[in-house]
């Protein structure tokens, strides 16, 4: 187990990336803010689903999601669909409009970080995502173990 210095060392680290993130905002179209396109990367990534486990994946209230949709279905980048399972609910669906600017933002992204990291070697940026996958894991096995301590 690392020191606790070397942790309060990473939570210092961790509070800097908010400059990387909102260099990453930047990037994104002005009608596209950044809980939108949070929405269409989980839409993308996980698949069409329901707006209660877009929630679920977010970790926010039901009505920040619900607020998040509506913008991207206004914008014609997600489409709500019937649930052919249950009549009542809807499933979320990127559409092509959607997919368009998912893959925009995926490259401009990419063409960010290839600026920035030009001097960083394959290696060292797969280590960086490899830790960082690892450290994500980690938190959300953190966050399930909080829900469950929580409810009983």
């Amino acid at each position: 187990m690392a020191e606790r210095s070397q942790y309060e060392d990473l939570a210092r680290q961790i509070s800097a990336v908010g400059a990387v993130k909102r260099a990453l905002a930047r990037l994104l179209p002005a009608e596209c803010p950044a809980g939108s396109a949070a929405v269409l990367s989980l839409v993308d990534r996980h698949g069409d689903m329901r707006l209660r486990r877009l929630t679920e994946l977010l970790a926010v209230d039901m009505s920040v999601t619900s607020r998040h949709v509506a913008h991207a279905v206004d914008r014609g980048w997600l489409e709500r669909l019937p649930d052919p399972g249950d009549g009542r609910s809807r499933i979320l669906r990127l559409t092509p409009a959607g997919r368009d600017l998912l893959d925009d933002l995926g490259r401009r992204t990419a063409d960010l970080f290839a600026h920035h990291l030009g001097d960083w070697t394959d290696d060292e940026v797969g280590q960086l995502n490899a830790l960082l996958a690892r450290l994500r894991e980690s938190l959300g096995d953190c966050r399930a173990h909080a829900t469950r301590t929580q409810t009983t």
